[in-house]
Formats: C-alpha cells, structure tokens, sequence
C-alpha cells in the first residue's frame, strides 16, 4: 500500500481506482485521421441509405452519354479526326459526372446543419474539418464508382482509348484532383445555404459548367462572347486534357493547366468552408 493510503486508512485499490480514471481523463483523444475516417463511413451509410440520389447521380450521365452519342452524335461535326463522336464526348461526360456526383455533397452538409448534429459532434470534440473532410472523402468514393461506371458503358458503346501507363496515371490524377475540389466547392455551398433543397438549387450551377466548353462541342462553334468563357473557365483545359491522354497524345502542359486550376479551386474551397462554418457555429 502507499504511504498515503496508510496514513488515511484507505484501501490501495480505491487510491488505484482514482488514478485509473484520472489517467483516463488525461488521456488523448483519437485524432483528426481517426475522426475523418469516422465521418467518411458514415458520409457513405447515408448515401447508400438515401437510393434515389444515387441512382440519379450514376444513371443520369450515362443516360447524356447515350443521348449525345446516338440521337445527336451523326450530326454533330468535331471538326477533328476522331472516328466516332464516343471518341470525343467520353471525357465531357466524366466530368459531367462528376459534378452531380459533387453536387450530392452540399445537399447533406446542409442538412448536417439544419438538424443539429454539428453539436452533437462538437461535445464530441469532433471539429469542422474532419466532419467536411468525411463528406468530401465520400463524395470522391462515389464519384470514382460512377467514373468507372461510365467507362464501362462507353468501352461497350465503342470508346477505345490508347493512353500509355504514364498517361492512364495523369488522367486518374487530374480525374480524382477535379472531384476533389468539386466536392470541397459543394460543402462549402452546403454551409453556405440555408436549407438542402437551396444548396442542391446553387449547385445545379456547377454542374452546368461542363456545357459551355469543349465537353460536346469544340469551342471555335461557339458564338464569340461565349467562346472566350469556354476557352478559360476550369473545365476546358481539364477535359482537354483527359481526351489528349485518353487517346495517347502529347498534350504538353495542358494537364499541368487543369492541375493548377484544381488546386487553386481547392485552397479557394477549403478557406471558404473554414470561415462558413466558424461563422454558422458560432
């Protein structure tokens, strides 16, 4: 026994037992990585529990794929040598994908915070970060499923790409790069607004953004105020430089292009969504 527990006439085992919980209280809790984990397994339980929307997000670009390559595909002139219209509008259609892949995004941040659950997670000592990070972790997950989704679909429609190793490495980078920092505009839109159904309205703007590019058309059709837009927004040099890779082409800094793009996008999201949830916290 210790001194003092024979001084006092108390047991050892009770003085343990209070050193036990001391140690406990003491102790470190689990870290950013651990909560992130966390909030990503349950970002995807939700979305597989809410089907609709993720059957949406997968089928509706295979469904455009389809609708351009078939009902517009025979009149639509690339002005290029490509073979076939699939040749040309698989890499628009990724992208497209990806954006109401994203889009889902904002729509359960919003509703995060709207019901409540952001205080919960604070008791828990879980902070903003983990919680965004979880929900942009699963938006990536599920935008690489409906990536390869539309691959299939489009290698079974007649898209066959010759990219080298190097080449097929590039595309996933820039592919998992672009989804990213979508998903990072998203949640910051979920903070942003007020209600999930105004957060699912602010978003169907981003996903507009593949149309006024060289995604379905090349940008020399498009009227001249216009073509200026679809040459220098995010999207062009992105989807340019999937097509180049795609089908084994030098693009020289065309994909360096999209990067930078991207991780602008991102450091510009991530802030964003920092200052956003401070602020609706508080």
């Amino acid at each position: 026994m210790s001194d003092t527990a024979v001084r006092r006439g108390t047991p050892a085992r009770h003085t343990d037992r209070h050193t036990d919980r001391d140690a406990r209280r003491t102790a470190p809790g689990p870290g950013p990585l651990t909560h992130t984990a966390v909030m990503t397994a349950r970002a995807l339980r939700i979305s597989s529990r809410n089907t609709d929307a993720l059957i949406t997000s997968l089928a509706l670009p295979i469904m455009l794929m389809l609708i351009f390559v078939y009902f517009f595909g025979g009149a639509i002139d690339t002005g290029t040598d490509y073979d076939s219209y699939v040749m040309y509008v698989v890499p628009g259609v990724l992208l497209l994908s990806a954006g109401f892949g994203a889009a889902t995004t904002a729509t359960a941040v919003s509703e995060d915070m709207k019901g409540g659950i952001i205080d919960r997670f604070r008791s828990l000592d879980v902070g903003g970060t983990p919680v965004l990070a979880g929900h942009v972790a699963a938006s990536t997950v599920r935008n690489l499923c409906a990536t390869a989704l539309v691959f299939g679909v489009a290698l079974l429609i007649g898209f066959r790409p010759a990219a080298s190793w190097s080449g097929w490495l590039l595309v996933g980078v820039v592919l998992v790069a672009y989804i990213v920092a979508l998903s990072w505009i998203s949640a910051a839109i979920g903070l942003l607004a007020r209600t999930p159904e105004a957060a699912s309205g602010f978003t169907f703007f981003m996903s507009f953004l593949p149309y006024p590019s060289s995604a379905f058309v090349p940008t020399d059709s498009m009227p001249g105020w216009l073509h200026g837009f679809a040459d220098h927004q995010p999207i062009t040099p992105s989807i340019e430089s999937l097509r180049g890779l795609l089908l084994g082409q030098d693009m020289g800094s065309t994909p360096w292009i999209a990067l930078a793009w991207a991780a602008g996008m991102l450091a510009v999201a991530i802030g964003a969504s920092g200052t956003l949830f401070r602020i609706r916290t508080r």
